[in-house]
């Protein structure tokens, strides 16, 4: 194989001559490889890619429900946080309690360690992005919903957002009892290893539910893409770090630590800390 190879380029090269003309100037006469030889040549670098049968969303989500996260970033004022965390309290639990809104509340925080001054809130829609439509058309119908949202803008400098699915192998989010400690662990992922990523934490989740501290996994869909949250309950930073520790003494955890940290391009970490009314306390 390998002097096939070097036959055909030596072929590819003798395209490419040089002759002078009377003055003595030289003239690089190249021709240009195409059609069959072409393709030939492209494919000995180009790495090849299996077809997909269907969307990575269709791959890794759950089949049996259809459930749409939002995930929303609130970068806070440092003067303004009481006042927006009391504000947040008073309008968010009412929207999760009214049954004319499909949609669920479940957790908000605000960031311990990491970005400061800062709320995450975690809403479900049941019912996908239907849900999603019906809930935002009747929230700009919903007087004290606008006023809330008037109120807070006086008090951020930045929010961003984003759509979620949730993996097929977590368990859904649930309400917990308190006090804990939650950790977000987002990952950004190289584009096109997603599927891989599933593959190998369908494993892993097995390995770190000894403890009950996994809470829900999400891969995005709008906003910033192939990113994955990992949401952690733990009592406290202690245990956080007792629970992790442990976790390499079970077989298999090494080699998904292995495998999956190529996938990530960037990776960040958020220690979180309920607030009163957030279902997961």
């Amino acid at each position: 194989m390998a002097a096939r190879v070097l036959r055909r380029l030596n072929t590819g090269l003798r395209l490419g001559q040089e002759r002078l003309n009377a003055s003595g100037q030289a003239h690089l006469i190249v021709r240009s490889i195409s059609g069959p030889q072409d393709s030939w040549f492209k494919s000995l670098f180009v790495r090849k890619v299996d077809p997909r049968k269907d969307a990575h969303s269709h791959l890794l989500a759950k089949k049996e429900i259809n459930n749409l996260y939002k995930i929303q970033f609130h970068n806070v004022k440092p003067e303004c946080l009481d006042d927006y965390n009391e504000l947040c309290e008073k309008v968010l639990p009412s929207i999760h309690a009214d049954p004319e809104y499909p949609c669920e509340l479940v957790g908000t925080w605000n960031t311990w360690y990491g970005e400061q001054d800062q709320a995450v809130h975690l809403w479900r829609y049941r019912g996908g992005y239907p849900a999603l439509t019906e809930v935002m058309n009747k929230l700009r119908q919903n007087k004290d919903f606008m006023e809330y949202r008037q109120e807070r803008g006086k008090m951020l400098l930045s929010r961003r957002n984003q759509l979620l699915l949730e993996f097929s192998f977590w368990d859904e989010p649930v309400p917990r009892t308190g006090p804990n400690i939650y950790e977000l662990r987002s990952y950004q992922l190289r584009p096109g290893t997603m599927i891989e990523w599933g593959n190998y934490w369908a494993r892993a989740i097995e390995i770190r539910q000894h403890n009950q501290e996994a809470v829900g996994g999400f891969f995005s869909q709008i906003g910033s893409l192939y990113t994955v949250h990992h949401l952690w309950a733990y009592k406290d930073l202690q245990s956080r770090e007792n629970i992790r520790n442990a976790a390499w003494q079970r077989e298999g955890w090494d080699e998904v630590v292995y495998y999956t940290v190529p996938l990530i391009q960037h990776m960040e970490s958020r220690v979180m800390i309920p607030m009163k009314n957030s279902p997961l306390q």
